[in-house]
């Protein structure tokens, strides 16, 4: 079999006017024209096996098992083929399930279409679904697992992020047209005087200059500081004389993270020693010259979400972790809860995957602990030192728990940085009361904050925190104008 041509449709097109991304192959059957399913010795147990799940591919029949019923009966390879470009990419995450065969007016040529999630992925299951019949009708190997992890990959290289999907998401349900500008996260709402651009959560009236300050530690530090808010005392370091000076000042424990730094990226938390400072030093150097040293403090690690100076969410966020059961070691434990059904490979799902890297080790070693030991039932084993949820972390919504005098403080941190969108990191035993009153202190002010702890918590209440910013973008008034134009 070969593939003649592979294109992307998109939009109302001659196969479907509802269905409007669709992959068309025209495929060249060859001597397998001839070949239907019936007359090729041991198919139907080959792909049976290799996709059990197929037994819910309905087909023409209309009944589960209908697909199975057709190959038995015999049907071309180009239908077979539709099938299993369908099912890669349901085993891969992206549910699909419109297709069409159709023989052109060439005997043995065949445009094969299937509905897509992600043009690029859709385009790789074309090529894969051919290879995969061509291994079924010979009987030979296919890693079929390599091709599903290949797909995953790209849809991650590729897709809308949590956070640009939910605002995406909220403009449709409002009729409000949308273009992806280019490959990554720019997108365009509406048209003309009308339209707004964002990417992430940076948007068309967002300041450069308040990003370039949340995104200089040293600075916005400075400027809450003066504003009489609660910061970590600290200092900046470049070398190992700056950081003992800065030791000196504060005492242990400490914090070290790079400057200008991201995601729990390059972050050493409760170092106790010396001789962790400097090596904290040399892992934060990887990612900035400049490294910010804090006093550490002991609590929880918040995350509140303002948009156009309203709070509109905040989060409890829990470092990635294990509970022992004293049966398990850690490695275990580890992969045991990466099978829960809401973790996924990077933002695919509410959660991610846990993943053994060397932040992991060195907090596993100042507990004597390996990847062997067997924690006892009920213990706690922390893996990350950040409580990132790209890291593997958990969430849990706080939003109705706040204090108002916590609320105030926080929407006062958007207008002092001038973020529109503001994500600002708290460490302290609650929010129920004011920071002042707990010793709780602010540790960052974030621009682009991610949306996917407060779009799926863990635990707790979901908040549609993509509306706000569409109100933002599109005030009420204007979004009723905007409506009568469309």
């Amino acid at each position: 079999m070969k593939i003649l041509k592979v294109q992307a449709l998109r939009g109302p097109n001659i196969w479907s006017v509802q269905r409007k991304k669709l992959i068309q192959m025209r495929l060249d059957l060859e001597e397998m024209e001839q070949f239907p399913t019936n007359k090729i010795e041991g198919f139907r147990e080959r792909i049976e096996a290799m996709f059990p799940t197929m037994i819910e591919h309905r087909c023409s029949e209309g009944v589960r098992g209908g697909f199975f019923s057709r190959i038995e009966r015999g049907t071309w390879m180009g239908h077979v083929i539709e099938h299993i470009a369908l099912e890669i990419q349901t085993l891969a995450g992206m549910e699909t399930g419109f297709g069409r065969t159709r023989e052109t007016k060439t005997p043995g040529i065949y445009n094969v279409v299937f509905s897509y999630t992600e043009e690029n992925v859709g385009m790789f299951a074309a090529e894969s679904s051919v290879a995969i019949a061509n291994a079924l009708i010979k009987g030979t190997d296919y890693d079929l697992e390599a091709d599903i992890k290949r797909m995953r990959e790209i849809r991650e290289r590729v897709r809308l992020g949590p956070s640009t999907g939910s605002i995406v998401e909220e403009a449709v349900a409002r009729d409000i047209p949308w273009i992806r500008l280019g490959t990554n996260s720019l997108v365009q709402l509406g048209y003309g005087v009308n339209q707004m651009r964002f990417q992430a959560t940076i948007t068309c009236k967002t300041s450069s200059i308040a990003v370039d300050i949340a995104c200089n530690k040293e600075q916005t530090k400075k400027m809450l500081d003066d504003a009489s808010i609660p910061v970590a005392s600290g200092g900046i370091c470049v070398d190992e004389e700056d950081l003992e000076a800065v030791v000196k000042k504060i005492g242990y424990p400490i914090v070290l993270k790079p400057l200008d730094g991201n995601h729990g990226k390059g972050a050493s938390i409760n170092v106790k020693t010396w001789e962790d400072a400097v090596a904290g030093l040399a892992y934060a150097k990887k990612y900035s010259h400049r490294i910010i040293v804090e006093k550490f403090i002991t609590g929880f690690d918040f995350r509140v979400l303002i948009i156009d100076n309203k709070l509109v969410a905040a989060a409890k966020r829990v470092p990635a972790h294990v509970v022992g059961n004293g049966k398990d070691n850690l490695q275990q434990l580890i992969d045991t809860t990466n099978l829960d059904p809401r973790r996924g490979y990077g933002h695919e799902n509410v959660l991610t995957e846990i993943d053994v890297d060397r932040d992991t080790l060195d907090l596993l070693e100042k507990l004597n602990y390996t990847l062997e030991t067997v924690p006892k039932s009920g213990e706690i084993v922390y893996l990350k030192s950040t409580a990132n949820l790209s890291t593997g972390g958990t969430s849990v919504d706080v939003t109705d728990m706040m204090h108002p005098e916590n609320v105030f403080l926080c929407e006062r941190i958007s207008r002092v940085i001038g973020l529109d969108i503001c994500g600002v990191d708290i460490m302290a035993e609650n929010l129920t009361q004011p920071l002042k009153e707990n010793g709780g202190c602010i540790l960052e002010v974030n621009a682009a904050p991610g949306f996917r702890m407060h779009l799926a918590p863990s635990e707790g209440l979901p908040r549609n925190v993509a509306s706000p910013v569409i109100d933002m973008l599109y005030p009420q008034e204007n979004q009723v104008e905007f409506q009568l134009l469309l």
